[in-house]
């Protein structure tokens, strides 16, 4: 792959540029901003920088951004990726404006750049590499770009149902990849799952004098109760049936935790944090950190919380909660338990309102793929790479990929500080070089499995 490499050196400035065209378009799904222009981008990059075939898919939403280029041998490998960012809120943090990628010290700091413009872009710059230097790429090559996966990829469901044969495919390269404080490449077999609900607890019609109180319920106080009963200090969930259809691990399982790098230290320095919850470490830090599921509480609105004081009596509060899911978790059957769980503490009146249901997803370690990934990255970064069993975080890897019988690798170019959805998202332009050329290598290496 030198050659291939070499190329990449030399036109690194112009795949740079790439990245920052599509990053100064702000493209943010939740507010309806930039999202026709950022998806017209993409599928001129398709068309124009890699010659192929490329259409935008109508849903329900915003459309899915599909290409289809042509390969020596008839397998085929897709990528997944989504051209929609978060909010850049709030701005008032920023070091460096969201939409202007600007560079400075080696990185890029934009919305979006680590997730998930960097890793898309880096991709079609290794097909272009690719071709530039060996002509026909070595397998059929299809990119699939949603525009919802930061509100829930809440289309994504229904395009799979439509459009089986455009996503068929031996493998899939997903969304998302970073490097560990050490330096170290994650290569992620899978996702977990997620129930993401919203709790609302109402009382008396309309805010009050907080006087009222002695004689009027609040719902913020409520909502706390109910709140309390869902798990105890010691991180254990309590709503019955929860742990149920959760897998025990298998004994390759517990190889991957024992040989799994992670890099303790060095993420508790960064998080200036004195040690994990319940004082974890070694092998249970990370079988809890990939293997267990979660209950959490994303945030609770109820009241006045301005500036200053307001002695009001509350008529309603709202928790968001997500439950990261883990096989053979379902996320419906996760709501229907919670909703037993309070109805049988005596808060039958708390509404449940669904927001996120995604099912978990791994990918055997044996996969070709997983194989294939695994040793392009040592190739690449001349490190062994830390391999994640599954990744502790969740997307809708299932619906695109394991329900179809598609395997699905996780590898990119952010970094432990990449700061997703946070102010001065960014990545380090060395990674995403790096990044183009392990792409590029999976290419070569993946149509010889």
């Amino acid at each position: 792959m030198k050659d291939v490499y070499e190329y990449i050196d030399k036109h690194q400035d112009q795949y740079i540029e790439w990245l920052q065209e599509l990053c100064r378009i702000p493209s943010v799904a939740a507010q309806n901003r930039g999202m026709q222009e950022a998806a017209d981008k993409v599928a001129e990059y398709l068309k124009e920088k890699v010659n192929g075939k490329a259409e935008l898919v109508s849903t329900a939403g915003f459309p899915v951004v599909y290409g289809k280029l042509a390969g020596k041998k008839e397998k085929t490998l897709s990528f997944y990726n989504h051209y929609d960012v978060q909010p850049e809120d709030p701005l008032e943090l920023w070091n460096y404006p969201p939409f202007e990628a600007d560079i400075e010290n080696g990185k890029m700091y934009a919305r979006g750049v680590a997730d998930n413009k960097g890793n898309l872009v880096a991709r079609i710059a290794a097909v272009h590499a690719y071709q530039q230097v060996r002509g026909e790429l070595p397998l059929n090559i299809k990119f699939i770009v949603e525009g919802e996966e930061e509100i829930g990829s809440v289309n994504l469901e229904g395009f799979g149902e439509e459009n089986e044969d455009l996503i068929k495919a031996d493998g899939c390269i997903w969304e998302f990849g970073y490097r560990n404080a050490d330096g170290r490449q994650q290569v992620s077999l899978g996702v977990k799952g997620m129930a993401y609900v919203e709790l609302v607890c109402r009382g008396a019609n309309t805010d009050m004098h907080s006087a009222n109180a002695a004689v009027i319920e609040n719902p913020a106080w409520r909502l706390i109760w109910a709140l309390s009963t869902l798990k105890d200090k010691n991180e254990h969930v309590q709503i019955e049936g929860f742990y149920d259809k959760v897998l025990s691990l298998t004994k390759e399982e517990e190889e991957a935790i024992n040989q799994l790098i992670y890099s303790e230290e060095e993420m508790l320095e960064q998080l200036e944090l004195q040690s994990f919850l319940l004082n974890l470490n070694g092998d249970e830090l990370k079988e809890k950190l990939i293997f267990q599921p979660t209950c959490n509480i994303c945030g609770i609105e109820s009241g006045y919380t301005g500036e200053g004081s307001k002695t009001v009596l509350p008529s309603e509060a709202r928790a968001k909660l997500d439950f990261r899911l883990v096989p053979d978790q379902d996320p419906h059957e996760i709501v229907s338990l919670l909703r037993n769980h309070l109805d049988k503490h005596g808060f039958e009146d708390i509404e449940i309102i669904k927001m996120g249901m995604e099912k978990p997803a791994k990918t055997p370690f044996d996969d070709p793929l997983a194989e294939s990934v695994i040793s392009s990255t040592k190739q690449v970064s001349n490190l062994e790479p830390t391999v994640m069993p599954m990744s502790p975080g969740t997307g809708p890897m299932y619906e695109l990929c394991q329900k179809f019988g598609i395997p699905s690798v996780s590898v990119g170019v952010g970094n432990f500080e990449s700061n997703n959805h946070a102010p001065n998202e960014n990545i380090n332009i060395e990674d995403y070089v790096d990044g183009i050329k392990l792409i590029a290598t999976v290419l070569e290496d993946y149509a010889k499995r």
